[in-house]
């Protein structure tokens, strides 16, 4: 799966989370521009590890604060 069907599907996924309807880009953070708390991280993590069928590791999320090193980071684990 190329970086970009990754982008397609994450946008989708985070749709409903993104209550406020903040334009999505590379630099979008999740704490900031998007005012996601941490039980909608969560939801949000779920969602996409289901997608996905990965996991994302604690520590991972803690390094991921902007979409784009979400992607990259789920790219990662899809590339296999």
């Amino acid at each position: 799966m190329d970086r970009a069907e990754v982008d397609s599907k994450i946008r989708s996924i985070i749709e409903p989370f993104n209550k406020k309807g903040v334009t999505i880009t590379e630099d979008a953070t999740f704490a900031g521009d998007l005012e996601f708390d941490s039980l909608t991280v969560m939801d949000f993590v779920a969602a996409i590890e289901d997608e996905f069928d990965i996991i994302i590791s604690m520590n991972q999320q803690a390094e991921i604060e902007t979409y784009g090193q979400l992607v990259d980071a789920v790219h990662t684990q899809t590339k296999d």
